[in-house]
């Protein structure tokens, strides 16, 4: 079964739930069908001939076994150089597709039931899983690296009712196929209504399924259609030196060529007596017949069998990987594993090497530290060990759900939370419950269990947790806290989305008293310019979070948290706008962003949070080695300037990574690599990225 991918302008692509025939007429109208694996029966052989004729030593192997067909030039029988070349390319062959053996035909408009521990076959729209409010956990480490489980979830109309799921005729409308990984734009006509699509509702194909027994999905690309299936970049330093040598090789042939030439008419001129030999040949016709003879004696410059005895190493190294205990992360049980055979060939090609510092130089475990309440800084005390949670069990109930041990203790805000009279400490603990995008479950023990696409996200609510506003249930549009004991429901009437260029999020929520209110929480800079004034309690927060007073200066993690109340007149103006806006699909995220920039407006400052994420054991060590290796090691952060200069992290003698701060100091540092290296620049030109002002965006 085939796919097929329209060739239409955008918001064109039409996928229709359990309708085949839909699809397989287009298939037979353009005649460019898609599958999901590379190869087949009758096109495997041809097509991976092809594929590995474009390998310059492969051709250079051929071209001599042509040669030697020659009896003129001939130094051994071409059968004999044809059986070693047979050998290297059936070896690559069968390599080849036991690593294109892993998904099945899948269709498009196909609804697939998944279960825990499946890789997903194909980019999918999540329809209903077994979860609570229909979510769904996946990994997508073997798409971007990311270990923290994230979650999917499907729209409420779809998670009522599995049977009319299962015999679904929905249609869905959303751009064509494109290498946009993290955005999706599209709509769902289910019974006669539309709904808004996003990249909150799709499975990308490589995902993996974690702690979810079931899902279904309907595949909205599929073969080479899906964005997560990006092509791979060409061995080009290998093809370099394979034309560099034999480019050296035709020279050497030349240069003894001529030469022949050269002593053969020496030769015949000094032995006149032999001319008969040479009635029918010129000393010109005997070089360019040498020239051939020497190119196939040379040969044995690039042996054949070299290449077969690397098929092999590269097939037991991939091995040695996965049985190499230094690479075995005990603490998971999860050993090292090639996915690929020919992996170590494809490290050995790596000159640069582009990191992301959260998650991956730093252990990605958040830690709590400080914070600042209406212009009051609270942070941990420096005791020598955790201490036990300070309040006598008796009269809290909220103590059991309390973590033990505490990180984060200062007794003064512990005592101001416990006499509930502050309602600004109110309100910003409340937000640590509320705004976030947390999922909770309840182990056999009922302890509360969090699972957060963001360990940041998860620090916040555990520290509200510890102090007694505790995140309970999350619906599809409620969320359920407890207030120091006091259970309350919020209505989730909208949830403003976080994304780098926003660089904050938001919960427009009613509370249990029917008031609207919209809590805030983002970089400093995006909070302090959308406040409704600037008062004494502002202006010490922002004190706080200056680079040389306090939170940035000891490598901490800062945001803003803020809050307004929304009258029942402004919300019903801005509902309409937002529904407008969230089905649109020309233009969606432009106007979602409007919407949401009415909305985060006038804010009053409610304080700022700091958390820790040290440093993975061995960075410094790991990119010293890498840079032993001529490997060039570039981190990109939106940390302040002088964080990782001047932290407590950073060892003697360590320079500063990354000396400008968030998304537009990336690009320019981007932009200075690029202009100062000229190998990097051209990599960068085979991309589809091009440089606009000080910003990386999508080029064609």
């Amino acid at each position: 079964t085939t796919c097929h991918l329209l060739a239409f302008p955008a918001f064109t692509w039409e996928v229709r739930a359990n309708d085949r025939n839909y699809h397989l007429q287009f298939k037979k109208k353009f005649g460019n069908a898609i599958k999901t694996a590379k190869y087949n029966i009758l096109t495997f052989l041809p097509l991976n001939l092809y594929e590995q004729l474009h390998r310059m030593a492969n051709v250079y192997f051929l071209f001599v076994i042509l040669l030697q067909t020659f009896p003129e030039i001939s130094t051994l029988p071409w059968y004999t150089l044809l059986f070693p070349l047979s050998c290297l390319l059936t070896i690559r062959g069968l390599r080849d597709l036991i690593d294109d053996i892993k998904w099945r035909d899948i269709c498009v408009g196909d609804i697939v039931r998944l279960r825990k521990e499946n890789f997903v076959p194909a980019d999918m729209l999540l329809l209903w899983s077994s979860e609570p409010s229909s979510l769904c956990y996946v990994e997508t480490a073997d798409i971007d690296g990311e270990t923290n489980l994230k979650f999917r979830q499907a729209l409420l109309v779809t998670h009522q009712d599995l049977n009319c799921i299962l015999s679904a005729q929905g249609k869905v409308i959303c751009e064509e196929p494109n290498s946009r990984m993290h955005s999706f734009t599209g709509t769902l006509e289910w019974k006669g209504e539309m709904y808004s699509l996003d990249s909150e509702r799709i499975l990308l194909r490589g995902c993996k399924i974690r702690n979810t027994d079931v899902c279904y999905g309907l595949v909205i690309y599929a073969g080479k259609c899906p964005g997560s299936a990006l092509p791979l970049g060409q061995d080009q330093g290998r093809q370099k030196t394979s034309r560099f040598i034999f480019l050296v090789l035709l020279l050497i042939s030349l240069c003894l060529a001529i030469a022949s030439g050269f002593w053969a008419r020496r030769f015949q001129e000094k032995h006149s007596y032999l001319s008969t030999l040479y009635k029918h040949t010129t000393p010109v016709k005997q070089a360019f017949f040498n020239f051939w003879g020497f190119t196939i004696l040379l040969s044995i410059i690039v042996p054949m069998s070299m290449y077969i005895t690397f098929e092999f190493i590269y097939l037991v190294n991939s091995f040695f990987i996965n049985w190499d205990l230094e690479m075995y992360y005990a603490i998971k049980d999860i050993p090292a594993k090639a996915r690929s055979t020919s992996l170590n060939d494809q490290l050995g090609q790596i000159e640069y090497i582009f990191s992301d510092k959260t998650g991956t130089l730093t252990q990605n475990i958040m830690s709590f530290k400080k914070c600042c309440i209406n212009g009051t800084i609270y942070e941990t005390n420096k005791w020598p060990k955790p201490i036990d949670f300070p309040f006598p069990r008796s009269g809290l109930t909220w103590g059991h759900r309390a973590d033990k041990k505490l990180e984060f203790y200062d007794p003064v805000l512990l005592e101001a939370v416990q006499q509930d009279t502050d309602p600004v400490l109110r309100e910003f603990l409340r937000l640590l419950a509320l705004c976030h995008t947390v999922m909770v479950e309840e182990n056999d023990s009922e302890w509360l269990v969090y699972q957060a696409a963001s360990p940041d996200e998860e620090a916040l609510v555990l520290a509200a947790r510890n102090l007694g506003y505790v995140f309970l249930a999350r619906t599809q549009d409620t969320i359920t806290i407890s207030e120091l004991g006091v259970k309350r429901t919020y209505k989730v009437l909208a949830m403003l989305d976080f994304n780098s260029d926003r660089k904050r999020m938001s919960v427009l929520v009613r509370d249990p008293e029917g008031t609207i209110r919209l809590y805030t929480k983002g970089a400093d800079t995006v909070i302090l310019e959308r406040l409704h004034r600037q008062g004494p309690n502002e202006t010490v927060t922002e004190m706080a979070l200056d680079v040389s007073l306090h939170f940035a200066a000891e490598t901490l993690r800062t945001l803003c948290l803020a809050s307004k109340v929304v009258s029942e007149a402004d919300y019903s103006k801005w509902s309409r706008r937002y529904h407008e806006a969230s089905v649109l699909l020309q233009d969606r995220a432009r106007e979602l962003d409007k919407v949401y920039e009415e909305m985060e407006q006038n804010l009053q400052l409610l304080g700022a949070t700091a958390i820790e994420d040290k440093l993975q054991d061995g960075v410094p060590e790991t990119i010293q080695l890498l840079k032993l290796g001529n490997i060039k090691v570039w981190v990109l952060t939106g940390d302040k300037q002088g964080q990782w200069s001047t932290g407590p992290h950073a060892g003697p003698g360590d320079r500063p990574m990354m000396p400008e701060s968030g998304a537009d100091g990336r690009a320019k540092v981007a932009l200075e690599v690029a202009r100062k290296d000229n190998g990097l620049k051209a990599m960068l030109g085979q991309t589809a990225y091009r440089v606009v002002g000080q910003r990386w965006t999508p080029g064609t």
